[in-house]
């Protein structure tokens, strides 16, 4: 069974990462953004604490936890104000894909600097052409002798600049059937024919997003993640804990501005009484935060049934619980700021770069449309449109 109470382990987690997080929280990510920089100073002390690495296994730096126990540190910095979006990527996709598929060599060499937070990897699906259709990725590999040749272009690539690697989703062609199956690949970004180009983006964040090319990059055998048949189970294997850590994200945002909204109509006085004690703002609030504990619940599931071992299981909960998160983060800020009026567009307060942010969960790294199909499909059996 999925425990809907919390162990007293994971409450002390929860408030050991909010304490954290409260000693940078949102004017310090808000600097960091100003400055063009990277959260660095977080991120290293996140790391040196073992919260980066929470979910990597001991024998490797890690903290021998899983999803459920990330999710929390990245929820709980989220509800400071300071999220760290690299944690999605880094050790939630990165250092999953590695522990489970990678060989001894793979797991020694990256995992201890993903856990400690002293080296970072991207993680690079998105193409221009191919969408959310991960079947259509025209990035390939062919093999050179021993080694690997990689072409391809991969867009909205969060964090390049930062990271040693990136996780690259490549496609390889099946010797008996001419037929191509996707594969991973450890690229460095310092590799040759490897370029990347900065997207620039009207979302203002910390992290970066990059447009990736890469002509004929030449890699070991051992730049190969896996078994080159598995492609598609490994696949997923990191596309699960992406979807979870982006609910993770999403729900931390939505508890940051509900906060900030709920002080505000406590304190705020325009008639006699505070503007809270009106039911016009309080019960849109009241309804935003049993949007997003029930959005934390269908999260607490997908990962409790990722930990266990049950990727079927854990994919549609993990697809139902970015769904529930995206729609109950973007709620919650709006109505934050709605609450503060013409206060919540003033940097003082710091909701309005919320509202753009906001609708990130919405789109990345699947559409709420894409959810939907996946649902009616793969849970309710309807036909397919495409």
């Amino acid at each position: 069974m999925t425990a809907v109470i919390e162990s007293e382990e994971h409450k002390a987690l929860r408030s050991a990462v909010a304490a954290l997080g409260k000693r940078y929280g949102r004017d310090y990510l808000t600097r960091t953004v100003a400055d063009g920089k990277p959260p660095t100073e977080l991120w290293t002390e996140a790391g040196k604490l073992g919260y980066l690495g929470v979910n990597l296994p001991e024998e490797h730096g890690g903290g021998g936890g899983g999803i459920t126990e990330l999710s929390i540190v990245l929820e709980e910095l989220g509800a400071s104000g300071s999220p760290l979006l690299m944690l999605i990527v880094s050790p939630a996709i990165c250092g999953t894909v590695i522990s489970r598929f990678g060989t001894e060599a793979q797991k020694r060499q990256w995992l201890p600097g993903l856990a400690d937070g002293t080296r970072l990897m991207a993680f690079g699906i998105t193409e221009p052409d191919a969408g959310s259709n991960s079947h259509r990725i025209t990035t390939t590999a062919r093999r050179d002798g021993a080694d690997w040749l990689l072409t391809g272009r991969k867009v909205f690539i969060s964090g390049v600049d930062i990271a040693e690697a990136v996780l690259i989703v490549g496609r390889t062609e099946d010797a008996r059937t001419g037929r191509l199956k996707p594969c991973l690949f450890i690229v460095p970004t310092d590799a040759d024919g490897f370029q990347k180009r900065p997207i620039d983006m009207e979302l203002n964040a910390a992290e970066k997003q990059f447009e990736l090319v890469l002509d004929d990059v030449r890699l070991p055998a051992d730049a190969l993640v896996g078994d080159e048949d598995a492609g598609l189970l490994q696949l997923f294997a990191g596309l699960n804990p992406e979807r979870i850590m982006t609910a993770a994200f999403a729900i931390g945002m939505g508890r940051y501005a509900l906060a900030k909204a709920v002080e505000y109509a406590r304190d705020r006085t325009v008639w006699k009484t505070p503007i809270g004690a009106h039911q016009a703002i309080a019960h849109p609030l009241a309804q935003a935060h049993i949007d997003l504990e029930l959005a934390r619940l269908m999260m607490q599931k997908a990962a409790h049934l990722y930990d266990t071992g049950d990727d079927i299981g854990a994919g549609e909960a993990a697809n139902m619980a970015k769904y529930a998160a995206g729609e109950a983060c973007v709620k919650a800020v709006d109505q934050a700021v709605h609450t503060l009026g013409g206060n919540g567009l003033t940097r003082e307060f710091g909701l309005a770069s919320l509202i753009t942010a906001a609708r990130v969960s919405r789109i990345a790294p699947v559409s709420r449309e894409m959810i939907l199909n996946y649902v009616s499909h793969q849970t309710l059996g309807l036909p397919k449109s495409y």
